[in-house]
Parts: C-alpha cells; structure tokens; sequence
C-alpha cells in the first residue's frame, strides 16, 4: 500500500471530538434537522438504535449537568451548530443546559428505540409551529442520509452500511506487516495528526489526574503509586493516565478528545497508555509518535472488520493497538508485536459493553494493563498458540475470529444488556 493511502486513512479516522460520540452524534442530528426549518420548537422525536440509546443514556455532555437522549436532542437543535460535525455542542452556555431542560420538562422532547436492525441508526424530528424537518444518521456518527422538510426530502446522501470513514477498497491492502513497514519509514510530516492526538489526549489525561472525573480510577491509581501501594512503573503509568483521560471525558469534561474510527474513548485508549509508557521510558519524540501511529493504525485496521458499535467493548480493539505499540517501544520487531496482539485478543475479547459512563475508566484501565502485559510476554517469545481457544496461527486470521464474534456471535447478547439497562 502506498504511503499516501495510508495517511488518507489517518486522516480520515483520527478526528477531534467533543463529548462522547453517541450524544454528540444525536445532537448533530437534532442540530440538522432544526436549521432546516423556522420558527419556536415545538416537539422533538428522538428514534435510535439500541447500541446508540445504550451509549447515550448515561454518559456525560462537556460541561452540563444533564444526561440523556432526549437532552442531547434538545441542545443540538436549541444551541448546536450542524457545520461544526463533532464539535456541535462546542462553547455551551449554562443558559443552554438551563433551557433544554426546560423544553423536557415542558414534555416536548421525547425518545425512545427505533425499529431498525442497524447498529448505529439515529433519527429526529424537529417540529416547530410553522413546520417540521427530519434527519437520520446511520452507520456512522456523521452520516447524514436523510433530511426531510415537511414530508419532501431534500437531501439524500452518506453511504449505506459503512463501518469507518475509509473506503472498502483503501482498507484490504492494510495488513499488520504493511503497517509496520509504512511507521518505520514515514515521514514525519506526514504524521502530524498523530501528533496532534497525543497533545490532546494527553491533555484530558491530565485533566482526570489532577480534577475530579466520575470514578476517579486514574487518579486513585496514581495516588496509590504515591502511597507505595502500587509500583511505579510503565504498567501503572499507562492504566493511570489513560484512565484518568477516559474519566474527565466520560463525566463530561469540555475538552476535546482526538477520536479514532469514531470513538473518542477508544481514541484515548489507543494513544495515552502508549504516551505514558514512551514517557516511563524516556525514549524520543519521534519515536513515541512513530509508536502511537503504529497504535493507530493497528487499531483502525481491526476496527474496520469490527465495526463502530457491538456488544463487545470497542477498548479491547485499542488495547491490541497499544500492546504492538508498547513493543516498538521496548525495540521489539514485527514478530513480537504481531505476538503482542495475539495475547491481547486472547486475553480481553470477551469484555462486554454495557453503555457509556464513568465505569467506561475501568475498562480502559484493564485494557492498558493488558497491552503491557501482552507486549511484555511477547517480548519474552511468549505468545498464545493457535492450540488455544479461537487463536490462529496467523494474526490477521486471530482478528478476523475476534471480530466475527463482536459482529455475529453477540447480538442477542446485546439486545439483553439493552434491556437489562432498560429495565433498571
């Protein structure tokens, strides 16, 4: 694969995110749909998708107070601005929370599941006392395939059925071996966006260690290093500062996260146990940059076959991204880091997703742990067998399994845990 498709690829699945992407993907819709009409709001209707509704239901919106669907709803189309994609709720006021909240109280915002065999499907009305509109958002956070005005579209558009931003065709020449050789002699030009990321991921990670974030799992870490309770070393290092970013991001912090397939807590996990590790190690810039392009990019090449949303926590995907990071880093080669991802997949592929919220940190936190302990047993030639389990000898076929299980093998498990949460 040329150099240039792969920078493509980076540039199409590393983008800046401002709250988690499933409320933030609602209030895009909801933004949409209201500026294509005029006049007081009404009624707003919100359909979506279960994996939608159980990434949306609890996790925090930067700077508010409020959670929900049906309040994501109401800020996009009262206070968002559609053109700013992933940043529509960017510089929320408190009069904005203050009257979204008025507009449910008032009964006019409602939401609930829309009938679709789709896992990421969003739909909302917006009716106003001069007219109503309708978007839709399918298969993807910023897939618009739909907006309607009162009954007549106006717009047809996105692609249907698309797990990433890339096209199919970019993505069948990327291998675990193309990657690597593609990081080892890119130029650093050309990862600039990679570097963007560990500035703002690193940031957030900062934010979780020194404020007070939802469960607080990367700051607690860390104080327990202090006490001596826990070592200090690249283990701890990398689950306190990535879980720290996942627990400001989760309880809503207003600062923007560089997202990777999607995702902007996956976009954590891939980066910052890689930074935490790189600064542990004191090893060069240009050499933890190299590490997260290569986190990255193992990343999206298994979130690709994946897909944006499942029953299976999409932090496992990171956390193999990170373990073949984590061995460049301690001078592995291609065989150690292919050996890496096999024990990775090995050991964290049945973690369910039940929503995003605050325990999200935990996850992360188990998933760092894991990418070190995985590069750590491969740097020592030791790796899963394809005697075990569903590993292959091959790693590409090793990922293939993980994500046949992830799209085909857990769908009525996540129609339970929907409804586990539903009935709470």
């Amino acid at each position: 694969m040329g150099k240039n498709k792969i920078s493509a690829i980076l540039e199409k699945e590393l983008v800046i995110a401002l709250g988690c992407t499933e409320p933030v993907a609602i209030a895009l819709a909801a933004a949409t749909a209201k500026s294509y009409v005029t006049g007081q709001i009404e009624e707003i209707n919100v359909k979506a998708s279960g994996n939608i509704i159980k990434n949306a239901k609890s996790v925090g919106i930067p700077g508010m107070t409020a959670k929900g669907l049906d309040f994501a709803a109401a800020l996009g189309a009262l206070s968002g601005d559609p053109n700013q994609q992933l940043k529509v709720l960017n510089g929320l006021t408190i009069e904005d929370e203050r009257m979204a909240i008025k507009l449910i109280e008032e009964g006019k915002v409602t939401a609930g599941q829309a009938d679709t065999t789709k896992r990421l499907y969003i739909e909302v009305i917006v009716r106003t006392d001069k007219q109503y509109s309708r978007a839709i958002i399918s298969d993807n956070h910023t897939n618009i395939t739909l907006i309607e005005v009162d009954g007549k579209a106006v717009y047809r558009g996105g692609c249907e059925n698309i797990g990433i931003q890339t096209d199919e065709e970019e993505l069948e020449a990327l291998t675990i071996n193309e990657i690597y050789e593609w990081v080892l002699q890119a130029d650093l030009t050309e990862l600039a966006l990679v570097k963007r990321s560990i500035e703002l991921n690193r940031m957030i990670g900062m934010e979780g260690l020194s404020g007070n974030y939802g469960l607080n799992v990367g700051k607690t870490i860390k104080e327990n290093v202090k006490k001596g309770i826990l070592s200090d070393d690249i283990a701890t290092s990398a689950m306190s500062l990535a879980a720290a970013g996942s627990d400001a991001r989760m309880a809503g912090s207003i600062l923007p996260v560089m997202a990777n397939t999607g995702s902007g807590n996956q976009g954590i996990a891939v980066t910052l146990p890689v930074v935490a590790a790189a600064e542990k190690l004191q090893v060069s810039e240009e050499k933890m940059i190299r590490a997260v392009a290569l986190s990255h990019l193992i990343t999206i090449h298994i979130k690709s076959k994946f897909g944006r949303l499942s029953a299976l926590c999409g932090v496992t995907a990171a956390g193999m991204g990170a373990s073949g990071a984590i061995v460049y880093l301690l001078e592995g080669g291609l065989q150690q880091i292919k050996a890496a991802i096999q024990n990775t997949i090995g050991n964290v592929t049945g973690m369910i997703c039940d929503g995003a919220k605050a325990g999200c940190a935990m996850k992360v936190s188990t998933c760092s742990n894991v990418a070190v302990q995985s590069a750590l047993l491969a740097l020592n030639h030791q790796e899963i067998q394809s005697t075990d389990g569903f590993i292959h000898d091959d790693v590409e076929k090793s990922i293939e399994s993980f994500c046949k299980l992830g799209n085909e093998g857990t769908r009525q498990t996540d129609e339970l845990i929907l409804k586990l949460m539903m009935e709470k």
